[in-house]
């Protein structure tokens, strides 16, 4: 799996907090854009920005993060793993056709739990290579691409472009980043997490990107993995 931020909203903090301040300010959303992306002394510090976008997303004001957004490639992910992905549909999503691209033979995601279980892996293996083998004698007796692939298992790679704003992104990431999320998907999203530490400029947005138990303080499932203690528990509710 290869995750890489491929496009980004310009100066991200400096938008929120534009975005965030026009509700609440005389001031004209220009003029607030240029004291927070100009030099001299009346420019807008980095510290206040990030103080009120602390602010807007603890209170809930969420919907000033929508003028971020972030445009990843996603490489190398199974089916099973992108059918999860699209679930959320506040994005835009481009992905790799099985209707026009050929799926390589080789092309397929071996879980963990089987790779790691020499009897499974042999049966997964054994699996996709009867797959492969009726996948090639389909194409070669003339049956259309779009076809064939009624054959290929969710196993299969696939690669995306994937369009989020920031708000989604924070939302997303509380579910998918828990412990209990599939681990592909899970693995996929600490990537993306990482992938904006990398840059400087959005390494405070990546901080804000967590399970939602360490956003809440504490476990909003039935039951927790250990982590946090559940609402009930933290209110000393059976």
């Amino acid at each position: 799996m290869k995750v890489t931020l491929i496009n980004y909203t310009p100066h991200p903090i400096e938008t929120a907090f534009v975005a965030a301040r026009t509700c609440y300010s005389a001031d004209t959303p220009s003029n607030l854009w240029e004291r927070s992306a100009a030099d001299g002394e009346d420019k807008i510090s980095p510290d206040r920005m990030h103080s009120l976008l602390d602010k807007v997303i603890n209170s809930g004001h969420h919907s000033v993060l929508e003028h971020i957004n972030f445009t990843f490639a996603i490489e190398g992910i199974s089916r099973s793993c992108s059918h999860q992905l699209v679930r959320h549909r506040i994005a835009s999503y481009s992905q790799q056709s099985q209707r026009y691209v050929k799926v390589a033979s080789d092309a397929f995601v071996t879980p963990p739990t089987i790779a790691a279980n020499p009897q499974a892996k042999k049966i997964f293996d054994d699996f996709i290579a009867s797959v492969n083998r009726t996948y090639q004698k389909l194409l070669e007796l003339g049956i259309p691409k779009e076809d064939a692939r009624f054959v290929i298992p969710n196993a299969a790679k696939t690669n995306l472009v994937m369009t989020m704003n920031f708000r989604e992104l924070y939302n997303v990431s509380q579910i998918r980043l828990c412990v209990r999320a599939q681990w592909e998907i899970r693995e996929l999203f600490w990537k993306i997490k990482s992938e904006l530490a990398r840059h400087e400029e959005l390494r405070g947005l990546a901080d804000y990107l967590a399970p939602k138990c360490e956003i809440l303080g504490y476990c909003p499932e039935h039951k927790s993995c250990g982590r946090y203690p559940t609402k009930e528990e933290v209110l000393g509710e059976k």
